[in-house]
């Protein structure tokens, strides 16, 4: 597999969405997180803008070649928060006190899942993930009877 013809895809359809509709009818897209993909001779590496989150927001997983970056985030609650008191402002909209996602990427056969490396740092999510040689086609010899 050639990772420009599998690509690390995008999902059109949000998994925690109802009845397939597309992503951009959800309210949790607003909070899809932006990546770039670079293929290099030796792995492959993700990097995701999760501005606000830590490492312990964030989870990983791989499995049949599928990875899986998902996260939620809950901002801290005000400890004065009445709604009739006027001195410090009336919420009309709130959008921003949690926020989640799950993203899937289809990964090539080539991958070497036990060694797959995470970092986090100021805000961006870098995952490596190394190549393994693919087993060569081997020729199998036919014998007469």
């Amino acid at each position: 597999y050639i990772m420009n013809e599998v690509s690390l895809f995008n999902s059109l359809f949000n998994d925690d969405l109802d009845f397939g509709f597309p992503e951009f009818f959800s309210k949790s897209s607003y909070s899809m997180p932006k990546v770039d993909v670079k293929e290099n001779k030796d792995s492959y590496v993700l990097d995701m803008d999760l501005p606000g989150r830590t490492e312990k927001d964030v989870e990983l997983n791989v499995k049949d070649n599928v990875l899986t970056i998902s996260s939620s985030h809950e901002e801290k609650k005000e400890e004065k928060s009445d709604k009739n008191d006027k001195e410090n402002g009336e919420w009309l909209i709130r959008e921003r006190r949690r926020t989640q996602f799950s993203r899937r990427f289809t990964l090539p056969q080539d991958i070497d899942v036990d060694n797959v490396k995470a970092s986090f740092k100021n805000g961006v999510l870098e995952i490596s993930i190394p190549r393994k040689a693919l087993p060569q086609a081997k020729r199998i010899a036919i014998e007469t009877a």
